[in-house]
């Protein structure tokens, strides 16, 4: 067992060494603030310099307090670490350094290249203590690393996630900061990585009350689409979030993070200072990763601290391929798809710079880059939940295709992405699920429906009141994996499959990995590409891959090489490739 020394940021409180605590809030706006004990008694705070309140009260762990504002508002600490309930309920004081006796203290994560990451929803596996009952099924299926959607506390019970509020602390349905370390360090103790989604682009609707203390938190000049934008021009503001990463990593020891959208964050130095201070404060040896959303396709931010970035080019036009939908950003993906095939599979991005539908100018050169340095998905939850009614790929494309498609998932030198319950062909939705009440539960009801109003299908009002409502405990109970259905026919041939496709990258891929780099990739006929990577020992991976219809003629140039997998028997002349087939193939270094 080994305790820690806990992280000591700019925000939030501090225990100190003679029991007292520290509290400090950064309140520019407030006239006065003071710190409201729960069941004790309400002490003025001190104010400082540059808007900052604080107070070092008699007061340890366990301590439930608010502060109020301006003998007015009563609100919880925006970085606190946890709540004593909802977001707007007290916030509770947590020794970090002693809550937690670590079993694994001398983890030090994994090398990327050996990453299979697996995303999920913690709310659905019923809090942190349950979802570890999974984690050694993922662990022998060839899973190396877990990434929990965001744990933030958010309003209500229920919620994707990204309507989070206190960034500081773990959601309190789903267990208590003890229970999240206990969490990772049982996945630790199974050779599992855990990543966490955090969001820095915006805060909730709910629960946020930084605009009335502290408006120069925002840019009232720069819209998102959540609202005014997050100054990051701030130093309070900077720290406030950089803080929050280190939190996560140093005191919960996670073994990476994904950035939420951060195409939200125009503030480019943020990024790059934010992933410098990450490798500056971690261990000597330890491996943390850092992993972007960024509609933008910036890759010169791959080179800046960042490990690697979500694909979504690479997702939108295998799923166009695989589907035929071509409505909303699918668009940009089905028009010329085979060619925009070929440049995923031979570049990484797809639009390096290229114009979208909309006539902008999009991304940037990628092709340089390793492809490790490219997070490729099949299913994730925007992909999957961002649907009306949340179907899943087993459901809406040819399983040929599919099986096809997974190959390319799990054994490209791109680094793979699970979403729950996809390595059995799970048939339940992921709907998008909320918890609000009154007007804000009717508003995003109706935004979620309106979402769907441009596509043809949903034209009619009567067919978007088909979609289930956010708010409803269906919605959330429907979105539910059946974890029991894993061995259950037609669930057990997928499993299979991903078991075996797993076990094929570990062997024979992962030890190649450092060092890979792209080297071509040609469009054969409609749908079907040849392509082809130097990985790090001089040996060469090629991807034969058809998701048409018919047949597609093979180079007669081409070096045989160790089969390493087919995703369907041959059933055309050794030049032809199948219709809706795969196979790689090791070229080894002579």
């Amino acid at each position: 067992m080994h305790k820690q020394r806990a992280f000591i940021g700019h925000h939030g409180p501090e225990l100190l060494d003679d029991g007292t605590t520290r509290f400090r809030i950064w309140a520019p706006d407030a006239q006065n603030v003071s710190l409201i004990v729960v069941g004790a008694q309400t002490l003025p705070m001190t104010a400082n310099e540059d808007g900052w309140y604080s107070i070092d009260a008699p007061y340890g762990a366990g301590t439930l307090y608010r502060f109020l504002i301006d003998d007015e508002l009563q609100v919880p600490d925006p970085a606190s670490r946890a709540q004593a309930g909802d977001v707007h309920a007290p916030s509770l004081v947590v020794d970090t350094s002693s809550n937690y006796l670590w079993r694994n203290p001398n983890w030090l994560g994994r090398p990327w290249e050996e990453t299979v990451l697996y995303e999920m929803h913690v709310g659905l596996y019923g809090g942190f203590a349950a979802m570890e009952k999974h984690l050694a099924d993922l662990a022998e299926l060839g899973v190396t690393a877990i990434e929990l959607m965001p744990i933030a506390e958010f309003p209500g019970d229920r919620n994707w996630g990204y309507d989070g509020v206190l960034p500081y602390a773990p959601e309190a349905a789903y267990g208590s900061p003890e229970e999240l370390k206990h969490l990772i360090d049982t996945a630790h103790g199974l050779g599992l990585m855990v990543f966490l989604d955090v969001v820095y682009n915006h805060f909730g609707p709910d629960g946020n009350y930084l605009g009335r203390y502290a408006k120069h938190f925002f840019r009232h000049d720069q819209q998102t689409p959540w609202g005014d934008g997050i100054d990051f021009r701030r130093r309070e503001v900077r720290d406030f979030f950089i803080d929050n990463t280190l939190m996560w990593l140093l005191d919960y020891r996670f073994d990476g993070l994904r950035f939420d959208a951060v195409h939200a964050i125009p503030d480019r130095s943020f990024l790059t200072e934010l992933a410098e201070r990450v490798h500056a404060s971690v261990e000597p040896g330890r491996h943390v990763h850092l992993v972007l959303e960024n509609e933008d396709n910036r890759a010169s931010l791959l080179t800046a601290g960042f490990t690697a970035q979500w694909n979504d080019d690479g997702h939108n036009v295998l799923h166009a391929l695989l589907t035929d939908e071509s409505q909303g950003y699918y668009a940009d993906y089905h028009q010329d798809a085979t060619t925009k095939l070929a440049r995923f599979l031979g570049e990484g991005f797809i639009y390096q710079g290229q114009n979208n539908r909309r006539g902008e100018a999009r991304g940037e050169p990628s092709g340089h880059l390793p492809p490790t340095s490219f997070v490729l998905f099949l299913q994730n939850h925007d992909q999957t939940g961002n649907r009306a009614f949340g179907e899943r790929l087993v459901s809406l494309a040819d399983a040929d295709a599919l099986r096809a498609a997974t190959a390319v998932l799990l054994l490209s030198p791109m680094m793979p992405l699970l979403f729950m319950g996809e390595e059995w062909g799970a048939r339940q939705p992921f709907l998008f699920f909320t918890s609000h009440h009154g007007e804000l539960a009717d508003a995003v009801r109706e935004g979620r429906r309106n979402e769907f109003a441009e596509f043809a299908e949903f034209a009619d009002e009567a067919t978007r009141e088909r979609i289930p409502d956010p708010n409803a405990v269906s919605t959330f109970e429907n979105s539910r994996p059946d974890f029991s259905a894993r061995q259950e026919p037609g669930h057990a041939e997928w499993y299979a499959l991903y078991r075996e496709l797993l076990s094929i990258r570990h062997r024979e891929i992962v030890p190649r990995l450092q060092g890979a780099r792209f080297l071509e990739s040609r469009v054969l006929a409609q749908a079907a590409v040849l392509s082809r990577w130097q990985l790090g020992d001089g040996s060469r991976l090629r991807l034969e891959l058809n998701l048409g219809t018919q047949a597609a003629p093979l180079p007669t140039a081409l070096i045989n090489g160790e089969l390493l997998f087919a995703s369907r028997e041959a059933t055309h002349a050794h030049d032809q490739l199948a219709p809706r087939m795969a196979r790689l193939y090791l070229e080894k270094a002579t």
